[in-house]
Parts: C-alpha cells; structure tokens; sequence
C-alpha cells in the first residue's frame, strides 16, 4: 500500500516539476509569478490546515471506529461530517469573495505599495479560492476510503492539478496573463479532483448525502479532535503564512525563490512523509482498535526507517548540489540563472529540515491513531513560535532563505517535542535497533554527500565547454554516481536481508 501511494504521488510529483518548469518558464519570478503564488498559497494553507490536516488526523480515526458498528452507522456518520462541511466551506468562501481585497491586504502587506500586484493578487485568489471547498471534499471521500484500504484514486488527485494547470498555461495567450491562465487551472482541477473522488466512493457504496445536520455522540467525538488537530496543523500553515507575509516586503522574486525551493522539497516530503503518513493512521487506528500495541509499534517503526531510507538521498542533494540541481530544472525562459541562484540557496536552507518535514505525519500518527489530537499541538505551538521569531531575527541578513532556515528548525523542534511526548507516553520506543539504524544512515548519508560535492566539482569543469544541456547533464551525472553510491553504502552498512524484510514488513 505505501508503494501503491508512493507511486501516484512520485507520478505526481513528476508532473508536479513539470508544472513548475512551466510556470518558470512563462511566469518566471517576476511580479505576475509573486501576485499568482501569492493566489496559490492562500486556498492551499487553508486546504493544508483543515482539510489534509485537522480534517484528515481527526475523521479518519472516527470513522474506522464508527465501521466497526456496520456499513449504515458509517455512512450516517460520512453524511453527516459532509454536511456540515459543505455548510461551513460555503460560508468561508462566501465572506473570502466579498473581502478579498482585505484579506489579501492582511496576508500580503508587501503589495499595499505595489498597487498593480495587490490588485492582480486579488482578481487571482478570487479565481483560486473555491478550490478549497472541493479540495477539502476530496478529502473526506479520500479518508473514507483509506479506511477501507483504498488508496489509489486519493493519491492519484493531485496528478490532475499538474495536467490542468499545464493545459493552462499552454494556453496562456486566450487570457489575460500568464496568471489568470494558471488560476483557472487550479479551479478545473479541484472539479476533477472532486469527480474522480466521488466516482470512486460511489463504486464502493461510500457516497454520503446531505442529511440534516446531528451532534450525536460520533459527530461531538469528531469535533472534539478536529479542534486540537486544526491547532496542531495551524502549526507549519502559520509559518508558511508568516512566509507569505514576509516575503511581500523583501525585494521582488523572493516569494518566487520560495516557491520554486519549497516544490523541490515537497518532492521527498509528499512521496515519502504523506504516503508512508497516509497508509500508516488507519493501519495503526486498526491495530490499536483491536488491541495491538506491540504490531502498532512495529507498523510505525518500520514507517521510520522507510522515510529515512528515501529521504537521505534527497537531503545529501539539497544540501551540497542544491544550485546545479535549480538550474538544470528551471534556468530557462524567464527564470534566470540569478533567480536560480537564489532559489537553490533557499532550497539548502530547507534541506536542513527535511528530516522533522518527512517524519512528522508517521511520528504523530501514534496520537492521532488513539484519538488524541491535543497533545502534538503543545509540540507544533512550540516549533511554531521559535519558527516566528527566528523568521523575524533572520529576514533582514538572509531574506528568503532565513524564513527557509527558520522554517527548518522550528519542524525539528517540533518531532523532538513530539518523540518526547510519544516516548514518554509508552507510545513509542527507541531501542537500540533503531538508534543503530539511525547512526547507519547518518554514514550512508556522508558518504553520498562527498561523493555528489566531488563529483559536481569535477562535472563543472569536464562541461564548462558545453554551450546547452551543461548543467542537465551535470545533473544526469550526479544522479547516476549518486545511485551507485547510495544502494552500494545500504548493502554495506546494513545488508540485503534488512533491505527485503523492511520491503516485505
């Protein structure tokens, strides 16, 4: 199932660069690219916090516990979550349309004295702001049908956002801008994404109604947890936010750099972390639910040392190679080499967080599978507040990779608060298998960080000569060596036998 997940969402992190390679392209990062990024962010914090967030960590236990009762107790409950949900987006987006201009005044300060992006910014997020209340009914429907181990179509959504904002843009010359073409793409894929969802839960008899509104004993359950985990998901949204709103007063482009570095990073963090987060909740809400505890802890351990395994290729990258890597992807069109420079400096400063970015969603999983949103939330607050004044101590020396770095370390206070808690709580071990696992991994990804920094020094001067395709084929190069020296450093630290149990588990 993690590989079933972490196939669609590789795929659509695939389409995802291709996306972005041209919206670099045509948008570039000039003031049209900040005021759309600037539309994109808004309904995707939003999304983040309440629906793949608080949504998602508290309905997914509730309605696993609810199947226990029967098919007929599940559904009423489904319809009744969907309600409510409908009633409460559609008033959300009704007061977002009437005061835009406010709202985008209060998120992006920075554009009061650019007139031309406050205006643009506004006639973009009115585009991309109903996106929210689709995308949060896709997922219900997708948490409704993790439950009963259905993961495919819910992983597959996000592929639709890639290929409409790509038709889009290619047909960016109907439009006003380049902007408008890529807002309206957003809005036809949460129509998608909303029709595939639907046909799925339809297929498997899931489907919920409206019905009238109830606050049983299941629903008051529900709204219980969803208000610590919306805290608790407001956590890494509010800084992301801060972002936004930092970003608007430092020099044009930097809400580009950071957009450009944040889809690179989110490459490991969505097929890794939310896939391997995504099957593990209902796998561990089922054996908790059951009463196995010692399984529960093997699921999640195994979860741990699959996220590393995946994810210490991405951080060795990011941090020694991070600007032969931005301009092999994005260095063309309208994005420069500088802009490139700036956004790879960004993306090095991310890295630094990748770990906390990965783990987290399988580490609170622990909580959330015993219904228990409040506690990860005192662990996110925390991350949250040094993440906020780091932002504001680093913003003037590092402009947009000190609000990438700050980023960084408040996500490592946050899992160290978190294993804290879970530990502490009898929720998790660290023995000493995983410790080992640890420092193995920690030498694996030493010595694929020395081998990409020589290898790149040694590709920049075997392509100098090379007028196109040097960087591209630079990084063809570091991502062959780097394979080699990776699987190579696994078998040898931890041998073939770990490699196809971890598989197998």
């Amino acid at each position: 199932r993690i590989f079933t997940v972490g196939g669609y969402t590789l795929l659509s992190r695939i389409t995802g660069f291709a996306r972005a390679i041209m919206l670099a392209a045509i948008l570039g990062a000039g003031p049209v690219a900040d005021a759309f990024f600037v539309a994109l962010r808004l309904p995707n914090h939003f999304r983040a916090i309440f629906a793949e967030g608080a949504i998602n960590a508290a309905f997914v236990p509730a309605y696993a516990h609810v199947s226990g009762g029967g098919p007929a107790s599940a559904k009423l409950f489904a319809s009744r979550i969907f309600t409510l949900l409908l009633l409460s987006q559609m008033v959300l987006l009704a007061i977002a349309w009437l005061f835009m201009p406010q709202v985008i005044a209060l998120l992006a300060p920075g554009f009061v004295d650019d007139p031309a992006r406050g205006e643009l910014a506004v006639s973009l997020t009115r585009i991309t702001f109903p996106y929210l209340l689709l995308i949060t009914l896709v997922t219900l429907y997708g948490g409704m049908l993790n439950v009963m181990h259905r993961f495919a179509s819910a992983a597959a959504a996000p592929i639709l956002l890639n290929l409409s904002m790509m038709m889009a843009l290619a047909l960016a010359a109907f439009f006003p801008s380049a902007g408008h073409a890529a807002a309206w793409g957003v809005l036809l894929s949460g129509f998608l994404q909303y029709f595939l969802l639907a046909a799925d839960a339809a297929r498997h008899g899931l489907m919920p109604r409206l019905t009238r509104p109830t606050l049983d004993a299941d629903v008051r359950g529900f709204f219980r947890a969803l208000g610590p985990a919306t805290v608790g998901s407001m956590g890494t949204q509010l800084a992301m936010f801060a972002d936004t709103i930092i970003a608007t007063f430092l020099p044009v482009g930097a809400l580009s750099a950071l957009y450009y570095a944040d889809r690179l990073n989110q490459l490991p963090v969505g097929v890794i972390g939310i896939a391997i987060g995504t099957v593990l909740l209902p796998e561990m809400s089922r054996r908790i639910t059951g009463g196995d505890l010692a399984g529960a802890m093997a699921s999640q351990r195994r979860a741990f040392e699959f996220s590393l395994l995946f994810s210490i290729p991405f951080i060795a990258a990011f941090l020694t190679v991070p600007d032969v890597i931005m301009r092999a992807m994005f260095a063309r069109g309208a994005f420069s080499a500088a802009d490139a420079a700036a956004a790879g400096a960004t993306l090095a400063a991310y890295a630094v967080g990748l770990i906390p970015f990965v783990l987290i969603r399988s580490a609170v999983a622990t909580f959330y599978a015993r219904k228990n949103t409040a506690t990860p939330v005192k662990a996110s607050l925390a991350g949250l507040g040094v993440n906020l004044v780091l932002k504001v101590a680093l913003m003037g020396s590092l402009a947009q990779v000190g609000l990438a770095l700050a980023t960084a370390v408040g996500a490592w206070v946050n899992l160290l608060l978190v294993f804290w808690f879970a530990v502490r709580a009898g929720y998790i071990e660290i023995g000493r298998p995983l410790l080992i696992s640890l420092g193995r991994f920690l030498i694996a990804g030493a010595m694929l960080a020395a081998a990409l920094w020589l290898t790149a020094h040694l590709a920049s001067g075997q392509f100098a000569h090379w007028s196109v395709m040097r960087d591209e084929a630079a990084l063809g190069v570091l991502i062959v060596v780097g394979t080699v020296v990776y699987a190579g450093a696994i078998l040898m630290l931890f041998g073939l036998r770990w490699l196809k149990s971890l598989v197998r588990g």
